[in-house]
């Protein structure tokens, strides 16, 4: 008997979220992109929006999760090799983003809205798997920092800067390109990197040995790392290759891979140090200093990363609610689903603005001090409020498909697994909200210039005027502040939010935003109060596939 029949004949699901463009399709995002400086970049981005969106790259991205990295610690013969097989799909993925140079355009072009235009490429991404994106921005990442040794910055930077994707583990002079990983907290210390024990021994060629074991080290499979270890003079960050100049294997020994909620196309891993060799990456005893450029240049990719997947979670669910019935109408029409998709709409709208703002400091930033200290606090104020917001925003677009939303098959548990991962890395939930108290407290100059970004829309809201005025009181009270802090980055946070979306977003939006998020907005999401405008909030967000 033939396998279908009249009972078999589907009707009432959406047809699949694929073949479109998920730059062209995205106005927040497309909008963004020419606002902080960017619009230059425009015609790439699009193309890239229209790769990304073909149902075999998203497929590339189930398969990379489905199938995650296998550690091979020894060969057949019984000699350790400390290798990491992945599936062609992941290989197919980092193809492509290193193609696209999404681990290395501002570095290679230093031009205005670079770093603004990379960004709109990070949350691409993001959208067809997130586990890539690790070694791609910790390979963007270690630029800044590995300039703080100009020596091995000259003989590294244009291995980290090639477009080719060369996975093969080899010596760097003979690759054609290379990526770079990081290994810095250890399992008595956690973020306490001061607390590390590996140690650093000066040697005769200039280089240290460094023995000791690192708990969390990302994307084992790199050319080389930056990793933090106690020099004589104290913590101390180093370059590490995995192969030495001379073509023999560093004493870089895998451990285990980690076994993790999410992010599982990509390799976590512990690793010990046995002696391995290494350079040093600026002086002595300032390697926290050293290497927090990388942090920070990785901690602006968790907010990318957040407002990805929030993207890809919006776009699903009004995706979803656009093409299934239920009681007589289709889901989108109802009152209470529109409240629903409509906030959500926001929060991806509120992320997408203030995501790309930060990139745009990133880019000011390099040369002008007023933007540089925009960035260090709004920089922490981002990834405390953003990342926190993806797991809500996931959690209930993934409620808006119903049980269809719970079956891995509709790839909304892939969402929901990775979005906790980027509060984590980099700092934790409390360790951003302490790095906005300290630097509001202890760093002269920075809220002072972050409230004048938020006043520049100063007038054209009462609420916003209100709340920022009643955020002023509550910054100049230092009592109890400690236990505060949570509570004072998020509300910078959604101060600068809704500072942005008045001056940039259309009107439903704006006005949305600021009576929910500054007013007396519910706890949970589809308690937009009356008057919004749904259609409009909706319709800017539902991607419409042929």
């Amino acid at each position: 008997m033939s396998g279908g029949g009249p009972t078999h004949e589907v009707t009432n699901q959406p047809p699949p979220l694929e073949g479109y463009n998920l730059f062209e399709q995205d106005r927040a995002l497309v909008e963004a992109v020419e606002r902080e400086g960017a619009g230059w970049a425009l015609p790439d981005l699009t193309a890239l929006g229209k790769l990304s969106g073909e149902p075999e790259v998203l497929r590339w991205g189930a398969l990379a999760n489905e199938n995650p990295p296998v550690l091979r610690t020894h060969d057949r013969y019984g000699n350790r090799i400390d290798e990491v097989e992945f599936h062609p799909a992941w290989h197919s993925l980092m193809g492509v983003a290193v193609e696209h140079g999404v681990h290395a355009m501002p570095w290679r072009e230093p031009r205005p809205g670079a770093h603004a235009a990379r960004a709109a490429t990070m949350i691409l991404g993001a959208q067809v798997e997130s586990g890539h994106g690790c070694p791609v921005s910790m390979t963007y990442a270690a630029v800044p920092a590995l300039r703080a040794e100009p020596d091995v910055a000259a003989e590294w930077e244009p291995r980290f800067l090639s477009l080719d994707y060369d996975p093969r583990l080899g010596p760097p002079q003979d690759k054609a390109g290379a990526l770079c990983g990081m290994a810095m907290t250890e399992k008595q210390g956690g973020s306490d990197v001061r607390a590390n024990s590996t140690r650093a021994e000066p040697l005769s060629d200039g280089g240290y040995a460094l023995t000791g074991h690192k708990w969390f080290c990302s994307a084992p499979m790199c050319d080389a790392f930056l990793v933090l270890a106690q020099a004589p003079d104290g913590l101390t960050c180093f370059l590490l290759p995995r192969i030495l100049p001379d073509g023999t294997r560093n004493a870089f020994h895998i451990q285990r891979l980690k076994d993790k909620l999410g992010n599982r196309s990509n390799a976590s891993s512990e690793i010990e140090l046995a002696g391995a060799w290494a350079r040093r990456i600026g002086e002595e005893g300032r390697g926290v200093r050293t290497i927090i450029q990388m942090v920070n240049h990785t901690r602006l990719d968790c907010v990318l990363g957040s407002t990805g997947l929030m993207r890809r979670a919006v776009a699903e669910a009004t995706h979803h609610s656009a093409h299934r019935s239920a009681f007589g109408n289709l889901l989108i029409e109802q009152p209470l689903m529109r409240n629903v998709l409509a906030d959500l709409c926001l929060e991806s709208e509120a992320s997408t603005a203030l995501a790309m703002r930060l990139a745009r400091a990133v880019d000011e930033g390099l040369n002008e001090e007023e933007a540089a200290l925009f960035r260090r606090l709004a920089l922490a104020v981002g990834k405390f409020h953003v990342c926190k917001s993806a797991v809500g925003v996931v959690s209930e677009a993934l409620e808006c498909l119903g049980g269809n939303g719970y079956v891995e098959e509709s790839g909304m548990p892939r969402l929901y697994r990775e979005t906790p991962l980027n509060s984590i890395w980099e700092g934790s939930g409390n360790v951003n909200a302490l790095d906005v108290l300290r630097a509001v407290v202890k760093e002269p100059g920075t809220i002072e210039v972050f409230l004048r970004e938020v006043e520049l829309a100063r007038g054209s809201d009462e609420r916003l005027d209100a709340f920022v005025d009643e955020l002023k009181g509550e910054l100049g009270d230092l009592s109890d502040v400690e236990a505060r802090a949570r509570r004072i980055a998020e509300r910078l946070a959604k101060a600068l939010q809704a500072s942005l979306l008045v001056r940039h977003a259309p009107g439903p939006v704006a006005d949305a935003f600021c009576a929910s998020r500054l007013g007396n907005g519910g706890r949970s999401y589809g308690t937009l109060e009356p008057g919004v405008d749904f259609s409009a909030i909706i319709d800017r967000h539902r991607p419409l596939v042929d």
